[in-house]
């Protein structure tokens, strides 16, 4: 590393900061959640700003673009995903203290592993090393498993911690059996240098297909993808729900940018060989996904396998990409990254809202009569289970819209039309919900609850993003495709 180095690392190095300065600040004032928030919100804050500043040094070329001797890239596509990681982690910091508070669990703390794994996150876009890419990934999951067991005194979110810790692990060492394949193979861990191996190479071997079926196997359990799934319901019921919101959307995106950098930038020459068995998970994805969400009686369980099922809608981003040059299928999948954070946040941000008195289930009863006890509450439900279901205007309209055209201007039209039946499928479940919040009466007359100011202000940004870009898609499928093209051969 060298001093021209660090204009590069300049975010990776301010989100360091930022974690280690809300625990600094705890120390000085421990208990108190108010300052941490601040520095979490206002460090965020500084982050976004310095991704933007380094963006520009690159594209103006005042910067080189890559650090560490090229194992560190900075490019449009580490520059969106790193926004996106930024927000995902400024929502969730202002769900969580109202959620927290009632139950005794520490701020401070919840805000920190946050900053780290978003660290780790943001180390993902960036890394042009196998090796980079796979600690990157350690560092964005270990905080994971820390947050799924959050809430140490209750045995669901233990037990949800623990399975999602053991499945994660495997499927860690599983991935770096994978890398470990293709270094052999190719005789190097820069993703330039596998990309520029496997132009040469005639064909697929056995020893590469191999490699290539244990990282599928590796990046699908990251991403949720059946049958590697599992671990996904469970630990998402039992985690507190304000992490349960940030696991479903944060490790997805971080997922979903190791696919980027690991199949369509490093495995891009072979990319015809493994995009059939991504169409194949994509549509197993989906369908499962959303035919067990179906009999869930749980709306946090509901709301885990409909994250499966939308992984499934990612997947066929992915996998139209064999027979798609112009990356229209990469542009959808970076659009719906975005879109399903912001309206999958603010449904997860509603239920915790629901459950800030302990013991308050989230069972389909709860909701009922929802939208006359808490009017503002039960709309924003509303608008968010809408964008879920991809009901126009909204921004899961749009999403659901740009991985469909993709598909059929691909030559896929079957993935397009998979799609479309499963959303289908998806509409009775979310529409559920909103009959039991303006149509059902509750049981009894429950108690009034006063919600937080950071609640409201994080439930507030994630309707209007939702509208926003359902209303006016152009310059984030304008960012969505130059992030994309970078990728691509030149």
């Amino acid at each position: 590393m060298t001093w021209t180095d660090f204009p590069i690392i300049a975010p990776l190095v301010a989100a360091l900061l930022v974690a280690v300065a809300i625990i600094g600040v705890d120390m000085i004032a421990p208990g108190r959640s108010r300052p941490a928030i601040a520095v979490a919100l206002v460090g965020l804050g500084i982050v976004a700003i310095a991704i933007v500043w380094t963006d520009q040094l690159v594209r103006t070329g005042q910067a080189s673009g890559v650090a560490f001797g090229g194992a560190y890239t900075v490019d449009p596509l580490a520059t969106y995903l790193d926004l996106v990681f930024v927000a995902i982690v400024a929502l969730t910091v202002l769900f969580g203290p109202d959620y927290l508070g009632a139950r005794d669990l520490p701020v401070a703390e919840y805000a920190a592993v946050l900053v780290f794994a978003m660290s780790g996150a943001m180390l993902i876009a960036g890394s042009s090393d196998l090796l980079v890419l796979f600690v990157a990934l350690e560092l964005m999951v270990l905080p994971g498993y820390l947050l799924a067991g959050f809430a140490k005194h209750d045995a669901l979110s233990t037990e949800g911690a623990i399975k999602y810790f053991l499945l994660g692990s495997f499927s860690s060492a599983i991935l770096l059996f994978g890398l470990a394949y293709i270094w052999g193979i190719t005789g190097t861990t820069r993703i330039d240098g596998v990309a520029a191996a496997l132009a040469s190479a005639h064909g697929v071997s056995p020893a590469l297909a191999l490699g290539m079926a244990l990282l599928t196997t590796g990046v699908a359990f990251k991403l949720a993808a059946v049958p590697f799934h599992y671990w996904t319901p469970d630990a998402y019921q039992g985690s507190p729900t304000p992490v349960t919101g940030f696991l479903s959307v944060g490790p997805k995106v971080g997922a979903i940018a190791i696919v980027l950098r690991l199949f369509v930038e490093a495995l891009g020459p072979v990319h015809v060989d493994w995009m059939p068995v991504l169409a194949v998970l994509a549509v197993l994805t989906m369908t499962l996904g959303n035919l067990v969400a179906v009999s869930q009686t749980n709306v946090k369980r509901m709301l885990a396998y409909s994250s499966i099922a939308h992984t499934g809608y990612i997947l066929v981003g992915f996998a139209v990409y064999a027979n798609d040059p112009s990356g229209e299928g990469l542009t959808a999948v970076l659009f719906y990254a975005v879109a399903y954070a912001f309206m999958n946040l603010g449904a997860f941000a509603v239920v915790a809202a629901l459950q800030k008195r302990p013991g308050v289930t989230s069972q389909l009863d709860t909701f009922a009569g929802l939208g006359r006890r808490e009017p503002l509450l039960g709309l924003l439900m509303t608008l968010f289970l809408l964008s879920l279901t991809g009901i126009p205007p909204t921004a899961g309209f749009f999403a659901k819209a740009l991985i469909i055209l993709s598909a059929v201007q691909a030559g896929a039209p079957i993935l397009g039309l998979a799609v479309v039946l499963n959303a289908i499928v998806a509409a009775f479940y979310y529409l559920r919900v909103v009959v039991y919040m303006y149509m059902r009466e509750p049981q009894g007359e429950p108690a009034a609850v006063s919600h937080g100011a950071l609640l409201r202000v994080g439930l507030a940004i994630a309707a209007a993003m939702t509208i926003l870009i359902g209303l006016l898609p152009g310059p984030l499928i304008d960012a969505a495709t130059t992030a994309a093209r970078s990728l691509l051969p030149v």
